[in-house]
């Protein structure tokens, strides 16, 4: 039944980053947390698992989408460059603080964050451009914030890479593939930081490495994965408002879930 319950997070996970071009965590965080729940798992790091997993998983999916993106001339390489050191060094100090701080203060983290998603997700709301690009130290500044927040919600940074580079005048296309190639560094930096700060953790399942869980990892990674492409093909087919609407929908059914199951009998 746990095999059966990650493919399919992955599944749903993989089908909506391919059909709104965004991150799997979301999804994969809360849904991962509450099958961890049911299999027995202590609560005292079940989020930071979920969010360690959700984020090794981020590594493959980000890969297939940062390769489509480049064949279509979308990534600005030079900005991606700018923002790796910023974003690497973020989501250091997020797994740190992810390491220290209470389960359920991370569950209402997270939940807050995905309410955030889902009115931007809903509403379609997009900042107005305005400005141009800051310089490297303004770039690897930004990368820095999103990386932090990326780690602590174990998503791919979209949420915000996209808003700032469209605010900074950058084409929503080539904002969304630059968004793709920079979360690849965030999966990289957040995994090692998620692995190395869970380590030391005795009360973690057998399976796991620091508070990534491979079981989960590798049929979560397959299936979405899989799934990806299912999604893209179909947003080409249904209205975009629709599709946003019924992803924040989903998306608040999941935090509410989660907070729920978290803060059970406490």
């Amino acid at each position: 039944m746990l095999i059966v319950a990650y493919l399919a997070t992955g599944i749903v996970a993989g089908f909506f980053a391919g059909l709104l071009g965004v991150g799997g965590g979301v999804i994969m965080v809360p849904a991962l947390a509450m099958t961890l729940a049911a299999a027995g798992l202590p609560a005292d790091y079940l989020l930071q698992v979920a969010l360690g997993t959700s984020m090794a998983t981020i590594l493959f999916t980000s890969l297939s989408s940062l390769r489509a993106h480049h064949r279509h001339g979308a990534v600005l390489w030079p900005v991606v460059r700018d923002f790796t050191p910023g974003v690497l060094l973020g989501t250091g100090l997020g797994t740190l603080l992810a390491r220290h701080v209470s389960t359920q203060a991370l569950a209402i983290f997270f939940a807050a964050f995905m309410l955030f998603v889902a009115v931007q997700m809903s509403l379609g709301l997009r900042p107005q451009a305005q400005r141009a690009l800051p310089g490297r130290v303004g770039v690897a500044a930004a990368g820095g914030v999103i990386g932090a927040v990326s780690a602590l919600a174990a998503i791919g940074g979209g949420a915000m890479t996209v808003p700032f580079l469209t605010w900074c005048n950058v084409s929503v296309r080539q904002a969304v593939g630059t968004s793709a190639a920079v979360g690849f560094p965030i999966a990289v930096g957040g995994t090692v930081g998620y692995v190395l700060n869970g380590l030391a953790i005795d009360a973690l399942p057998a399976g796991s490495l620091g508070f990534v869980y491979l079981p989960a990892l590798l049929w979560m990674a397959a299936a979405s994965t899989l799934a990806a492409p299912l999604g893209a093909r179909l947003a080409h087919r249904l209205p975009a408002v629709l599709l946003r609407r019924i992803f924040a929908a989903l998306l608040i059914v999941l935090a509410v879930k989660m907070l729920s199951s978290l803060f059970a009998g406490r």
